[in-house]
């Protein structure tokens, strides 16, 4: 069997207590292994499963219930594996453990850019099998739909490349479905002549929130589609009135259509210019410490009626900490037929997400209330993104995937890991 000591790091280590921290919190495993290439990686995942180790595969370490990290268990850090190569035609091939904005920066050298998501630091890997919304999520689709292959290490440790003719079961199953069904080392995506685009924020009073939501719905549903939004909600703080924020993005070259948007409200500011497209990814605020927000996600298939009246009230009755982001999706996501792929549901045409920010020691009641505030939500949608959920209830697992994509998955999981080996995950059970 291959040596795993130098790339491992265990407890008294020097660089341990950094490497067991994620933005989920830390953790105590018993080893992190950083491999740095693909036979690294076969020979982790050996080490692990000879040990009886529980496994954590970590690509930037984002996910918010901690999946990403295990207590007394194995992390596998792919961080190690972030290579970038541009090979011809606008295709590149990217390491699973590269995030997002030094990816975005090294594709913009050569005139490309990838549908992706919004936060710098968020990785490759995880974003990736999750689906992949981003800025341009309307004119290229999910990130997923970019996806030409896969590399990936199976249960077993072989390596295989999984694309629509060589293990096209897997490769359905891993646009979509996670981490479940093995390593993915590295993505060969299809890449887009962007450059720049036009991005920014216009916020705007709170004056009138059903209005608001029925204008900015309105005025999507006859947009273009290089032109993708997102609207918040959000809370006073102190001194600083309630408002709204939209976050605009357009890659196309009629400044027009920008427009309506500024019409949607009483128009506090406008800071929407022509940017880099590796320079609009951010790095999304964490709540402060000592706070722990209720976060929930569904998808719509419209924003009209008694939705926006549920989202109004909700935001209403949660003024004292909830923030509401709903984000328009359609487009190019929506051509791609629910079957193609693991994630399945094509037809949404915004995301909502609710987060109510409470104190890490609030009562239980307290959160309870938060939740069913959020249920008034989540009742009008369709499913969840996986990339936003922050709990894994039953009802929340089942939102992921429609009974038949699920019975599909089912099928894969068993076929490819049999003994459950990738479980911290939102867990496909063989």
């Amino acid at each position: 069997m291959t040596t795993i000591d130098h790339i491992a790091i265990r407890p008294g280590d020097p660089d341990y207590d950094a490497a067991r921290t994620t933005i989920a919190g830390t953790a105590e495993p018993a080893v992190v292994l950083r491999p740095t290439d693909v036979d690294e990686v076969s020979a982790a995942l050996e080490y692990v499963r000879a040990a009886d180790l529980e496994l954590a595969v970590r690509s930037g370490g984002h996910s918010p219930l901690g999946y990403s990290n295990s207590d007394g268990g194995a992390v596998i850090d792919l961080s190690r594996m972030d290579s970038v190569e541009v090979l011809s035609d606008g295709k590149v091939r990217i390491g699973a453990g590269a995030t997002w904005g030094p990816a975005a920066a090294a594709l913009a050298e050569h005139g490309l850019a990838i549908t992706s998501g919004d936060t710098r630091s968020v990785g490759v890997g995880g974003l990736t099998q999750a689906g992949g919304m981003g800025w341009m999520v309307r004119k290229h689709g999910l990130t997923i739909d970019s996806v030409l292959a896969v590399e990936l290490v199976t249960a077993s440790g072989e390596v295989v490349r999984a694309d629509a003719e060589t293990h096209p079961d897997l490769f359905w199953a891993v646009r979509g479905g996670g981490g479940n069904f093995g390593i993915v080392t590295a993505f060969e995506i299809q890449a887009q002549p962007v450059t720049t685009l036009h991005f920014g924020t216009m916020a705007f009073a709170l004056d009138d929130v059903p209005q608001l939501l029925k204008s900015w719905a309105a005025t999507m549903d006859s947009a273009p589609e290089e032109l993708s939004t997102a609207l918040s909600l959000m809370p006073g703080f102190g001194d600083f009135p309630a408002g709204a924020m939209l976050w605009v993005a357009y890659c196309g070259d009629d400044l027009s259509v920008l427009e309506p948007l500024r019409s949607l409200g009483n128009l506090v500011s406008d800071t929407v210019s022509e940017k880099r497209y590796a320079d609009v990814l951010e790095e999304a605020p964490h709540p402060p410490e000592g706070i722990r927000p209720e976060i929930g996600n569904t998808l719509l298939e419209q924003l009209s009626g008694d939705c926006i009246e549920a989202i109004a009230a909700a935001y209403s009755s949660g003024t004292a900490g909830r923030v509401v982001f709903l984000r328009n999706l359609g487009g190019a996501m929506g051509r791609v037929a629910p079957d193609a792929t693991a994630f399945a549901h094509r037809d949404a045409q915004v995301l909502v997400v609710s987060a109510k920010f409470l104190p890490v020691d609030a009562p239980a009641e307290v959160r309870a209330a938060a939740r069913s505030e959020w249920q008034t939500i989540r009742r009008h949608g369709i499913g969840s993104y996986a990339g936003f959920l922050a709990s894994d209830t039953p009802e929340d697992l089942a939102a992921l995937y429609p009974p038949d994509t699920l019975a599909r998955l089912v099928e894969v999981k068993r076929a490819w890991d049999p003994d459950n080996v990738f479980r911290r995950n939102f867990n496909i059970r063989p």
